[in-house]
């Protein structure tokens, strides 16, 4: 009821907003052409520019009755400072003179679809309640067959029976037309080829912003591992190894020093072994994603069950990035939610690369925290989406999906 109701509801309003909306684009167009041979012709463009496009948002939330949701708006922003250049990056917008368009045909198209639709509805909703008035209207010279159904009782209660049967065709002709309406008003509404250009470009330029962000940052890690753990501990052997080669020279017992200074060599090797699996593990280049992942859940803390085709491979970069995703994934569920169980689902679809991973955890994840918009970044790289699911209990799902072309 409540979808027919928006649907009759945006059929009937549209025959005024098609006379405002032809009323407005004569006017406009009148005065702009009259001004247009004077230093007032840019200003009242800007201003007719600026109505036109109040009106048309009206008309995309007006949409978003029938579409469940309003039409995007399809503007690009103008960012010039005089007024020669706004006028010339507003009239250079397809969506301007759509806009223009759309006011002109809507007059036509909401006054066909409201007459329809509120006749469709006047006349089912009529029949239906027959017996609430027909008894006031008489109407001796009626033709046959409406003269007995409106003058007897027992053929106003045989209209309400018609007007029930027919109540689903009413309801269906109702929402046909105000989809077909709505169709076109997307057609000439929803961002054109023009503006879906300029707003991948902007996402473009904010991901790979956000990419250089994040090298950066892993760059910085990088550097501060190596100056605050393997450097230290070759240092620190370095300096027992001399000391011991003093007390030779001086023929003192040098084999503890010598014994600490292998202990510190072999604990600066372990750190440079596990600084190179966090920037890339061999074995994903060895032996695929699964492989690695099966080796990040044998070393896990938690149970961990990994899903997936053992021999597919895919892309290196989507490789190295679903791996992290899983790696910082297992280390939060282990580290900040208690969890004992873990899922990892790797599944390729036509048009993706999906690596999921379910824990048992309490839940409650902050989406947007360092670790996890890191993950996000490296992600978004590939054009991908991660996208994280942590009510408060649980279970938290990290969902990471690339694209094929990745």
């Amino acid at each position: 009821m409540r979808t027919t109701g928006r649907a009759l509801g945006y059929l009937a309003s549209g025959v005024p907003a098609g006379v405002v909306g032809l009323v407005w684009t004569l006017a406009a167009t009148l005065v702009v052409g009259l001004l247009a041979v004077t230093h007032l012709g840019g200003p009242a463009f800007l201003g007719a520019a600026w109505v036109t496009r109040r009106l048309a948002t009206l008309e995309r939330r007006r949409a978003g009755w029938v579409l469940d949701r309003p039409i995007t708006s399809p503007y690009v922003p103008v960012t010039a400072d005089t007024v020669g250049r706004r006028v010339a990056a507003v009239a250079g917008q397809p969506a301007t003179w759509r806009d223009v368009a759309w006011l002109v045909v809507l007059f036509p198209i909401g006054l066909a679809g409201g007459v329809a639709g509120t006749v469709v509805a006047a006349v089912d909703l009529g029949a239906v309640t027959a017996p609430a008035w027909a008894w006031a209207v008489p109407n001796p010279h009626a033709p046959f067959p409406m003269k007995p159904l409106l003058t007897t009782t027992p053929g106003r209660f045989g209209l309400t029976l018609i007007g029930l049967a027919l109540l689903p065709l009413a309801v269906w002709l109702l929402r046909t037309l105000a989809r077909a309406q709505t169709a076109a008003a997307r057609a000439l509404l929803a961002p054109g080829l023009h503006a879906q250009l300029v707003q991948e470009a902007a996402r473009l330029a904010q991901t790979r912003a956000r990419v250089v962000d994040a090298q950066a940052a892993e760059l910085r890690r990088i550097e501060r591992d190596l100056h605050d753990g393997a450097q230290a501990r070759i240092v620190a052997a370095g300096m027992t190894l001399a000391l011991a080669a003093r007390k030779l020279r001086t023929g003192g017992a040098a084999g503890p020093d010598v014994e600490l200074a292998r202990r510190q060599l072999d604990e600066a090797l372990a750190e440079l072994r596990r600084l190179v699996r966090g920037i890339h593990p061999p074995i994903l280049t060895d032996r695929g994603l699964h492989a690695a992942l099966a080796a990040l859940a044998a070393d896990s803390p938690l149970a961990v069950e990994v899903r997936g085709d053992r021999q597919a491979r895919y892309p290196a970069a989507v490789e190295s990035a679903a791996y992290f995703v899983v790696a910082e994934g297992l280390a939060n569920a282990a580290k900040h939610a208690d969890a004992a169980t873990c899922v990892v689902d790797l599944t390729r679809t036509d048009a993706a690369i999906v690596v999921t991973l379910t824990d048992d955890g309490r839940g409650g994840a902050d989406p947007s925290g360092a670790g996890l918009d890191g993950l996000r970044r490296r992600v978004e790289a590939l054009d991908g989406t991660l996208t994280i699911t942590s009510p408060p209990g649980g279970p938290t799902v990290l969902r990471a999906e690339f694209p094929c072309a990745s």
